[in-house]
């Protein structure tokens, strides 16, 4: 029975979506003024690992996550490239795209944008006016905290506790304007910017949090399964949300709000951050590393739990990766001399092994427990690979339990390319020189396949090749 930890209510509760077998879920994506850093892609892998592990139990996840492609910061950007706003939001969420993709990240099956959104956003804002949830004030349209008696829930604080923290969020000339300085903007009037749309309360654009209420209402209905996002958006954004859709459609907004851990970096986990400037970007790292390593390594964490990024974990998770890999290699190396049948005592123990797999991923994503059966999976197919005679129909099964297990953490390890015409003829000749006892010749011939990135490894059941 699956379980995850609700940030709303501070405990783990029982998974219970609103329709059976199918999952609603909303995770807060990126504002693209930038490539996005390990701090990000833990969010975004966070998620597709929990949402792939819904999959993996049998449930049709419609997933959404959004692009803030108009802010202050973008604005900012823009005027300092000398280009637009719409220009600079192109860029980076080609760029998103692109490095999501090579951490194996399974698309969102919508990514709505906010400016694509504006007509939803307005008659969103003019739906809380006429509901005196929000009010006007030089254009500007701010949401009435206090009328909402509940919020700060989320936060786990009272609306007077959350005052403080809340003026650090605004300017001194925009708290001026306010009618308490809880309020938060809903609509923000143009105030020469290059950017605007015409709205009944003059040029403008939308508020940060309005779009998100917006897109997650629109795409997935006024009730959702899930919402995400990272633990620095509990306050003020998903607060907000919750305030501005339930005051909208008088439904509850998120069943289970689920907040990821950060990266930390340095000898005092310093949370990994764009405004502190000690980020590392996926679209850097990826250049030097294996993004397949980075990505086993972010999603190696349960989701709540900070992640230290250094040099030497990524390094362990390479080598637990080819580890894993040398497992598959083996497994499908073996299929070309297996005996028909099926070992009934290794195929009943992988299956213990994937069901206690399940239970503890069933403990709100416990991916570390996940891993500890995977492993132990592995090595119970690297013994029965130890056996003279393996037969079909268990290597397939112990290939088809790591697969799917494995593809849960995003891991999909390509089949070995086809040795070209040269190499072939190598391994022949020195399959001959070997016969031959021909002993030199040999060892030269395998130096040279090393060279070009071919280990050949006799074994027992006869030579086996696999790439460096």
């Amino acid at each position: 029975m699956l379980t995850v930890y609700n940030t709303l209510t501070r405990q783990k509760e029982i998974f219970k979506p609103i329709q059976t077998d199918h999952v609603r879920m909303y995770v807060c994506g990126p504002t693209v003024y930038n490539y996005i850093h390990i701090g990000n892609a833990r969010s975004a892998i966070a998620f597709d690992t929990i949402r792939r592990y819904l999959e993996y139990r049998g449930y049709q996840v419609d997933y959404v996550s959004n692009f803030t492609d108009v802010d202050d910061k973008m604005i900012k950007v823009a005027k300092a490239e000398q280009i637009t706003v719409p220009e600079l939001a192109d860029r980076y969420i080609t760029a998103f795209k692109e490095d999501t993709k090579a951490l194996n990240i399974e698309a969102a099956t919508h990514n709505p944008r906010a400016t694509e959104n504006i007509p939803e956003i307005i008659a969103f804002i003019q739906d809380l006016i006429a509901k005196e949830y929000a009010y006007v004030v030089d254009g500007d349209v701010y949401y009435r905290a206090r009328k909402f008696k509940a919020y700060g829930r989320l936060a786990g604080q009272n609306i007077d506790q959350l005052e403080q923290g809340a003026s650090e969020h605004t300017a001194t000339e925009e708290t001026l304007r306010k009618e308490d300085p809880i309020d938060f903007a809903l609509w923000k009037a143009e105030r020469g910017t290059d950017i605007a749309w015409d709205s009944p309360w003059g040029p403008g654009r939308p508020g940060w949090h309005i779009e998100c209420s917006v897109m997650a209402t629109k795409y997935l209905g006024d009730t959702i399964d899930i919402h995400g996002g990272g633990q620095d958006l509990e306050f003020p954004h998903h607060e907000n949300e919750i305030a501005q859709s339930e005051a909208k459609t008088g439904q509850h907004f998120v069943n289970y709000w689920l907040h990821n851990g950060f990266v930390t970096v340095g000898d005092d986990d310093q949370k990994m951050s764009k405004s502190l400037g000690n980020f590392v970007t996926v679209h850097d790292l990826i250049q030097t590393v294996n993004p397949q390593a980075l990505r086993f390594l972010m999603s190696g964490t349960q989701y709540r739990r900070p992640i230290r990024y250094s040099e030497s974990l990524l390094a362990k998770a390479q080598t637990n990766l080819d580890r894993l890999k040398t497992t598959m290699d083996n497994l499908n190396f073996r299929q070309a001399t297996a005996e028909t049948g099926a070992d009934t005592n290794v195929t009943n123990q992988a299956a213990t092994l994937e069901a206690a797999f399940v239970t503890a991923m069933d403990d709100d994503f416990n991916v570390q427990n996940g891993l500890t059966e995977l492993y132990e999976l592995a090595k119970l197919s690297n013994q029965y690979l130890e056996r003279p005679t393996v037969q079909t129909d268990t290597l397939a099964d112990l290939i088809a339990r790591l697969t799917r297990l494995l593809a849960i953490f995003g891991v999909e390890f390509k089949a070995a390319q086809l040795l070209d015409a040269e190499i072939e003829r190598l391994i022949e000749e020195r399959k001959v020189a070997r016969a031959d006892k021909d002993f030199a010749r040999s060892d030269a011939i395998r130096d040279q396949l090393k060279e070009q990135g071919i280990i050949l490894e006799d074994t027992p059941q006869g030579m086996r090749w696999r790439r460096a």
